[in-house]
């Protein structure tokens, strides 16, 4: 009998520590999508104070940090710790031999805590990056020790050389970037989720999207594989709504059909860096996307999808529930989550062109002040825990591309 209760409760370990304190999250940058996790209040990040914005992360800073942290689980960004982010890896003019001494901080970390590591290092974007070979070397020879570790692709435009370049890669490679880190969140908290995937055009799904280079079809593919999830065709635990545009009617009806299978996570992808208006004023007037596990329209088509599928894995209550949490953590995860994904769609959609048109950069608090009373005028959905009050905005990089948000619900 206590042999039956030891395996039961072997079996439970993972549910219980799905969420657990000693998750340390290193992220890309502070860029609102890749800091955006910090915010969740279940992972443990560097001080917001050793990122410094465009100038990188202050990288004795960040080592002495992560030296001196316990924890089971690192989700970390081999960017931020070798380079200081994802703009100085284009640049850096550090050498192989020391882009690989300073790997060893993860061996350290790893030795010291027991803990396991998972990690993302970015095929840079072209032809910005200045030493694309030593980017390419330091990833095709990362030896052992890593838990899981992939190689996302950052904008893969007609002439790019990303995709041929990640075929020599012996690790997992997809387009993508700043949502890297979410994805691998949900692959170490809530492995295994049921995926059905819903395309609003089924038409769209073997063609080649804008920056990423390869069939739609084979992005999401691949993004399963990075999240350690199950694609399936029945009784799901999530359903990914891929949102092509052209009529958003399809789209709203793609969500209430898999509203009647499981929570739906909704990757509008009918353009890029903004979402489609027409779909979400649907969303808002029926009421659905207070009910979403999640939404992303934020970035290129890579961006969006394993950010709607992350935090949908992550904050459906009932995947979250099954990691061990309480309704009401979830429910709060959830809102807070579906309130960011809306900023970010009303950013792209009415900030940054109405910014774009009046202010030049580096942008100012004045800059910040104005916009932030012309965005007052705009619809403001109502979510779970309340209406969503916006307090302020700051640009945190002093341009244009994005905003970051100070906001409750109420």
């Amino acid at each position: 009998m206590m042999r039956v209760v030891l395996m039961g409760l072997i079996c439970l370990l993972p549910l219980a520590w799905a969420y657990p304190e000693g998750v340390l999250y290193v992220p890309l940058d502070d860029r609102p999508p890749n800091w955006s996790p910090c915010t969740w209040q279940f992972v443990r990040c560097p001080p917001r104070a050793v990122y410094r914005g465009r100038e990188g992360a202050n990288l004795p800073a960040l080592s002495s940090w992560l030296q001196e942290q316990p924890g089971r689980t690192l989700i970390v960004s081999l960017d931020a710790l070798v380079y200081g982010g994802l703009v100085q890896s284009r640049t850096s003019n550090l050498t192989l031999e020391e882009a690989q001494r300073r790997l060893e901080e993860l061996a350290r970390w790893r030795g010291r805590t027991r803990g396991q590591v998972l990690a993302f290092g970015v095929i840079p974007r072209h032809p910005d990056a200045t030493n694309r070979t030593r980017n390419l070397a330091l990833l095709r020879n990362l030896g052992d020790g890593f838990t899981y570790v992939e190689a996302p692709w950052d904008d893969a435009l007609p002439g790019s050389p990303a995709v041929a370049e990640a075929a020599t890669l012996p690790i997992p490679t997809r387009p993508g970037a700043d949502e890297a880190g979410q994805v691998l969140l949900l692959r170490a908290l809530n492995p295994g989720v049921r995926v059905r995937v819903l395309y609003d055009n089924p038409q769209a799904a073997p063609q080649v999207t804008r920056y990423e280079g390869i069939p739609l079809q084979e992005s999401i593919a691949r993004l399963l594989v990075s999240a350690g999830a199950v694609r399936v065709d029945s009784r799901p635990d999530l359903v990914l709504v891929v949102y092509t545009g052209g009529d958003p009617r399809r789209g709203v009806l793609m969500v209430l059909r898999g509203l009647r299978e499981a929570p739906v996570a909704v990757a509008d992808i009918a353009r890029v860096n903004r979402g489609d208006p027409s779909l979400v004023r649907y969303l808002l007037v029926l009421e659905l996307y207070r009910d979403l596990a999640a939404y992303a329209s934020w970035g290129t088509p890579g961006n969006n999808l394993g950010a709607a599928l992350a935090q949908g894995g992550l904050f459906a209550i009932s995947l979250c529930q099954k990691a061990g949490n309480t309704v009401t953590a979830c429910e709060k995860w959830r809102s807070r989550a579906l309130a960011q994904a809306y900023l970010e769609y009303l950013w792209g959609e009415i900030g940054r062109p109405w910014v774009r048109a009046r202010f030049p950069e580096p942008l100012t608090e004045e800059a910040a002040r104005y916009v932030f009373e012309r965005l007052q005028s705009e619809p403001i959905p109502h979510l779970a825990l309340g209406r969503l009050q916006l307090t302020g905005l700051i640009f945190p990089w002093k341009r244009s591309f994005e905003a970051e948000w100070q906001y409750r619900l109420e």
